[in-house]
């Protein structure tokens, strides 16, 4: 365990958590946009999905091998040279022309950005220990939200006054100015063994006896079954609101953010609970399968969201089920330090991105071909769904939560 001050602990949390805040941002900015795009560029709901799916793509390309390079470079190096790249990219969709552009761009942001999540999980399994890193990992994962929230309003804003193609370029040069303090006081040393000992703990575990490990398969199928839900309201919320409710997109500007509020308040409020019932129970299996529970409960409210009529009951319907969705990501942080020591956690996050990612692409797909030949309707009712299937994967795969065994 890091011998950190709690202060500095949690200071870094907070630059983590401002780190993948930026990342939603830019990575937002394109379905806030996807109304506009779509009447300018004459894209299909199936052509936007292409464009979705080809982020998920470099994803799926991404997780591993950025998984292994932050386990090697550390985590104060490695987060901040996928944040100059994805920054980068980001800024480079105001170039974009056609689908052929936003598809190519799509996938580097998405091969840049899936590290940010794996490098802060990292980070957090080191400094933390197992009575507070679900509080440590909500507040983390809390800037994801946060950063939606932020998104629809300030990206509907420059777009408003000053074109689309600014509203791709303004935020990623912005986010750039949080290198500074990143570099300037994380640090490193202090996150792990170090030297020759760093060295043998990391190739001590490869990735073999990592994909054979029962417990690590379970982690990867919370990631598989819980990820295409977050996506399907990052990516789909705003265009759902238009197309689906008939919501003007004044009024998506006005109101599209209040799920992501709830989703965010899931981080902090249930990473809290989670610890909470942790420390109530005496026991960390019985705690935070308590906190999945409940959580995925929460989640599945989804299936219930396309039959309700009025406007704001649904908008609360989505915000409780991104609640429990959220509560999840804070429990599943957590959980990862418990399974696997912080030197593999890189990795080991990595396989599971990687399924996240491949499930979200899919789904991207499915997505865009239902809504394009159907509606919404059966989206919903298999979002709803998935949140049962994860459960499953946390009492019948990964099983009793406690440290994995590697022979």
């Amino acid at each position: 365990m890091s011998q950190l001050t709690l202060r500095v602990r949690w200071t870094i949390v907070a630059l983590l958590s401002s780190s993948i805040a930026i990342n939603l941002i830019d990575r937002q900015v394109l379905s806030v946009l996807a109304p506009v795009l779509r009447e300018e560029l004459r894209l299909s709901a199936t052509h936007y999905a292409y464009i979705t799916a080809s982020f998920q793509l470099g994803m799926m390309a991404g997780q591993v091998p950025i998984g292994a390079f932050i386990d090697r470079a550390g985590t104060r190096i490695g987060l901040a040279a996928i944040f100059v790249a994805w920054s980068v990219v980001g800024g480079a969709h105001a170039l974009a022309s056609g689908l052929l552009g936003f598809v190519a761009l799509r996938f580097l942001m998405g091969l840049s950005e899936c590290g940010n999540y794996t490098a802060g999980i990292k980070a957090i399994a080191a400094l933390f220990p197992a009575t507070t890193r679900a509080s440590a990992g909500g507040f983390f994962n809390a800037g994801a939200q946060f950063g939606s929230i932020v998104a629809t309003p300030l990206v509907v804003f420059i777009a408003t006054h000053f074109g689309w193609r600014l509203a791709f370029l303004i935020p990623a040069v912005i986010g750039l100015l949080w290198l500074m303090p990143w570099l300037a006081y994380f640090p490193e040393a202090n996150t792990g063994p170090s030297g020759q000992a760093a060295a043998i703990a990391v190739r001590s575990i490869g990735f073999g006896k990592l994909i054979r490990n029962r417990k690590v398969l379970g982690l990867f199928l919370i990631r598989v079954f819980s990820g295409p839900i977050t996506t399907l309201y990052w990516f789909w919320l705003p265009l759902y609101l238009r197309t689906g409710r008939a919501m003007s997109f004044a009024m998506i500007g006005t109101l599209g953010w209040l799920p992501n509020l709830f989703g965010m308040s899931g981080n902090v409020v249930g990473g809290l609970l989670t610890d909470r019932l942790v420390t109530i129970t005496g026991s960390t299996d019985l705690g935070r399968k308590l906190a999945f529970t409940g959580a995925f409960g929460l989640s599945a409210l989804s299936m219930a969201m396309p039959f309700v009529e009025n406007d704001y009951v649904a908008l609360a319907l989505m915000g409780l089920a991104l609640f429990g969705n959220q509560w999840v990501a804070a429990t599943y942080i957590g959980t990862v330090g418990d399974v696997v020591p912080h030197e593999v956690a890189g990795r080991v996050n990595g396989l599971a991105g990687f399924g996240d990612s491949t499930s979200v692409l899919l789904a991207q797909l499915a997505i865009g071909v239902l809504v394009d030949r159907y509606s919404f309707t059966p989206v919903f009712v298999g979002a709803g769904i998935f949140p049962l299937l994860a459960l499953g994967s946390v009492m019948l795969v990964l099983g009793r939560i406690e440290r994995a065994a590697f022979h």
